[in-house]
């Protein structure tokens, strides 16, 4: 039996969505699929199974499903594993002083694990902090112990939290700013000559492997809070990276990293086939 296959009848018995880190669980009590070195099934590799067959699977964050079995509008019957301390919907024309309080309050930060099914479809702001500053590599670790806080990114979704947040930023299921930065950090480079023949030369992606690691550790290191907020979004994104100079912005920072703007740069060069390792 294939690994797709087995998570197929992991997903037929459950009879509902799961997570991938569930289905690994599954996998590794059952024995119905082994590993050639006797190594345990982990959450990303299920990740990355599943995204290569989409003709089977439906994805949602870090749950899994039969394709076609449930729709993300049966999405609120599903109860988070965790749970988390929900942020107060703010009125549009707030303060931006007041939206700072509310965003940046402890008790509203959620493990980037356990937000899947709690990100809105809405426009709004959101922020994103590292538990232990010690999980990143140097010299940025270093740096944002000498910012004083551990905010790494603040963001904007003009449309969508979920789409925005959620899918491209911590998924991987698009062009995320934030997951190609976090990527960069870790060492993580995109396939060689990925965008060789493409008209946008630099939106790199990285392979199914390196995304699954990246989203697993995003899942383990990263706080997220989010304001649903219509009105201003520009504007307050602008004030609130001048004030907290996050780690990982480079757009509208006084305090941009110039390590991270090489890393990247490395990244669109193999992307594009002009370094090779």
């Amino acid at each position: 039996m294939t690994l797709h296959e087995a998570i197929v009848q992991v997903l037929i018995s459950a009879n509902r969505m799961l997570t991938t880190q569930h289905i690994a669980d599954q996998l590794n009590k059952t024995k119905a699929y082994q590993k050639r070195d006797g190594s345990s099934i982990s959450d990303y590799q299920i990740h990355g199974r599943t995204r290569k067959y989409p003709l089977l699977f439906d994805r949602y964050g870090n749950f899994v499903s039969l394709k076609g079995k449930l729709k993300l509008s049966q999405k609120a019957v599903i109860k988070p594993a965790i749970k988390v301390m929900t942020t107060p919907v703010i009125n549009e024309n707030i303060e931006i002083s007041k939206l700072e309080k509310i965003l940046m309050k402890e008790p509203y930060f959620k493990s980037a694990k356990s937000i899947d099914l709690a990100v809105p479809s809405k426009p709004g702001m959101y922020c994103i902090k590292i538990k232990n500053i010690d999980a990143l590599p140097k010299p940025f670790s270093s740096e944002l112990k000498k910012r004083g806080h551990s905010i790494i990114y603040i963001g904007i979704a003009t449309k969508s939290l979920f789409k925005r947040m959620l899918n491209q930023e911590l998924r991987a299921n698009g062009h995320g700013t934030f997951f190609r930065s976090i990527g960069a950090v870790l060492d993580c480079k995109p396939p060689i000559g990925l965008l060789a023949n493409k008209k946008n030369k630099r939106n790199y992606k990285f392979s199914e492997t390196d995304k699954a690691k990246i989203i697993n550790w995003i899942n383990e290191n990263l706080q997220v809070n989010w304001v649903v907020q219509k009105a201003g979004l520009d504007k307050i994104e602008t004030a609130l990276i001048l004030k907290y100079k996050p780690l990982l912005n480079i757009a509208k920072n006084p305090a941009a990293m110039s390590e991270l703007t090489r890393l990247r740069r490395v990244c669109v060069d193999v992307a594009n086939g002009n370094i090779k390792f």
